[in-house]
């Protein structure tokens, strides 16, 4: 059974695309920048279409779900492409539609920071979408880009998928009923989701999932049905957050970027390890991702909504947001 990953980061590797296809994974959206202004954006997508064409053995970038099945069906990872943050676009407005001409597919509204678009998880205040952010929101929606509010305050979000003519996407979090963390997602942002077709993936990064649900798959998956509970089965899907060897000099990148000299610990906290340690049904690495659909079958899910959380669930989004280029 094909499976579907909402967001992965970190540095890909030949090792990591073999890893993936034994874990059955036919399809991610890669993490190709946070903090990035438009030129270091573009460098990172080049790197990106090199590394894919020097794995052609193992991946494909994809733009639309029939390619993304295709390569699946070929025996290949369906590489989409993603970044976390709006700052690729520098402000203008037409660099949303040349991104998404270089078929760049996935693009969070905000980051850790509260930018131009609108407020993030983290602010203690959040002002919803700005001018500016409602100008990105329907130019996503033309160019064929899928929203995505992991990292986005919640006011932010509500008013993105009421704005948004396409569903939206909450790619990598839990929900905040199941896992208090700013990160998280409340139960009027799920409904949300749920009423206009949108869907969110369920995260395994311990900071925002707990160590509990990191215990066993069969944990994890409690989750995944306590979070169908309150969203429907059309809403849940994979969206691990898996991160790749990143190194503490990532983690800065990805916490603190260029906008402050001090330490900002992101979903972490002040104490723990830099690095979180893995859920422990993940010891293996990412090829453990594979143990997701019986993990389901344990937790009573039926096969067609085991299809639907695999895979089904984004694939439909993908339909109604992705256009060939």
């Amino acid at each position: 059974m094909m499976l579907i990953d909402g967001l992965q980061c970190g540095h890909f590797t030949p090792e990591v695309f073999a890893a993936l296809r034994r874990g059955g994974i036919g399809a991610v959206t890669v993490t190709c920048g946070f903090w990035e202004d438009p030129i270091e954006s573009f460098d990172a997508l080049g790197r990106w279409r090199d590394l894919v064409a020097e794995n052609a053995g193992t991946c494909a970038v994809a733009r639309t779900p029939a390619e993304i099945e295709a390569v699946a069906a070929s025996g290949r990872t369906a590489i989409i492409l993603g970044y976390q943050n709006t700052d690729l676009f520098g402000g203008r407005i037409r660099l949303v539609e040349m991104f998404a001409e270089l078929g760049v597919r996935v693009v969070q509204l905000t980051y850790n920071n509260q930018n131009a678009v609108g407020g993030s998880c983290y602010e203690p205040n959040d002002g919803g979408l700005a001018r500016y952010g409602r100008e990105v929101v329907r130019e996503m929606n033309r160019a064929g880009m899928l929203i995505d509010c992991s990292h986005v305050g919640e006011r932010t979000t509500l008013e993105a998928i009421a704005h948004s003519e396409r569903p939206i996407a909450v790619t990598h979090a839990n929900a905040t009923s199941l896992v208090p963390h700013s990160r998280n997602k409340g139960d009027a942002i799920l409904h949300a989701l749920r009423d206009t077709g949108g869907v969110m993936g369920c995260a395994v990064y311990r900071n925002i999932t707990g160590d509990y649900y990191c215990a066993s798959v069969r944990n994890w998956c409690e989750m995944v049905a306590r979070t169908v509970e309150i969203a429907g089965i059309d809403t849940v899907a994979v969206g691990t957050d898996y991160g790749h060897d990143n190194t503490p000099a990532d983690y800065a990148w990805m916490r603190m970027g260029r906008w402050t000299r001090g330490i900002d610990h992101g979903a972490s906290a002040a104490g723990k390890p830099i690095r979180t340690p893995k859920a422990e049904w993940l010891a293996e690495g990412v090829s453990g991702l594979g143990q997701i659909p019986d993990g389901l079958r344990q937790v009573g899910f039926q096969p067609q909504e085991i299809e639907k959380i695999t895979h089904g669930n984004w694939l439909r989004l993908y339909a109604a947001t992705f256009r060939p280029n």
